[in-house]
C-alpha cells in the first residue's frame, strides 16, 4: 500500500517537486545513519528484538546505552522525518510518536491471515507456512514493541484516523482512499496558512 500511495501522490499532489518516500524496513538504516551507529545493528533492531540486545549494546557502547536508548533514537528519527514532510512511516510506533503533529494521518491496515499470507507468498516468493510464520512473527513483534515501549495496544482503534480491512478493500483502493484524505487535509492546511509578503 505504501508504494501504491507514493504513486498516487506523484500523480495527484500538485504542490512542490519533493517526492513522497516510504520508510518501512529502511527506517532502521536511517536511524543508524542519523545516530552514527554501526550497520550490523540493523539485523538486531527488529521490533521484536530491541530488548534482547541490551547486553551486547552495553558491552559495546557503555552502561548508559540501553534498549530504551534505541527506542528513543528511533522516535527522534521518526519525528525528524515527519517534520521534513511527505513521508509514509510504517511501524516502530510511528503513529504514537507522531500523534501530536497536526498534519499526521494514522492508518491501521488489517486483514485475515489467509489473505495476508497469499500476498506475502506472492511478494516474497515464500511457501505458505513460511509466509504464515513471517506474518505471525511480525505481528507479534509490533504488538510487543508498542506495549513494551509505549504502553499501548496496537489493536486500540483510537490510535488511528482510519482502519482499512484489506479483505474487502484492494491495495489500490486503500492507497487512493488514504491519498485522497491526506491531500484534502494538506490542501486545507495550506489554504489556512497566511501568505507571506
Amino acid at each position: 500500500i505504501g508504494k501504491k500511495l507514493v504513486d498516487y501522490f506523484r500523480e495527484n499532489d500538485p504542490v512542490g517537486s519533493t517526492a513522497w518516500t516510504v520508510f518501512d524496513r529502511n527506517l532502521v538504516g536511517r536511524v543508524l545513519k542519523e545516530h552514527n551507529l554501526p550497520n550490523w545493528l540493523a539485523k538486531e533492531m527488529t521490533e521484536d528484538r530491541v530488548s534482547e540486545i541490551k547486553e551486547t549494546m552495553r558491552a559495546l557502547f557503555g552502561s548508559s546505552f540501553s534498549a530504551q536508548t534505541l527506542v528513543k533514537m528511533t522516535g527522534e528519527t521518526i519525528l525528524w522525518l515527519a517534520h521534513l514532510g511527505k513521508v509514509i512511516l510504517v511501524g516502530r510506533g510511528s503513529n504514537i510518536v507522531t500523534r501530536n503533529l497536526q498534519d499526521g494521518f494514522h492508518v491501521r491496515v488489517i486483514g485475515s491471515l489467509e489473505k495476508r499470507s497469499a500476498q506475502v507468498q506472492d511478494y516474497y516468493q515464500l511457501g505458505r507456512e513460511q509466509a504464515r510464520l513471517l506474518i505471525e512473527r511480525e505481528d507479534g513483534g509490533r504488538k510487543r514493541y508498542l506495549k513494551a515501549n509505549f504502553g499501548k495496544s496496537i489493536d486500540d482503534p483510537l490510535l488511528y484516523h482510519l482502519i482499512i480491512n484489506t479483505d474487502t478493500i484492494t491495495y489500490e483502493e486503500a492507497a487512493k482512499m488514504i491519498g485522497r484524505i491526506v491531500l484534502e487535509r494538506l490542501n486545507g492546511a495550506r489554504r489556512e496558512k497566511p501568505e507571506k509578503h
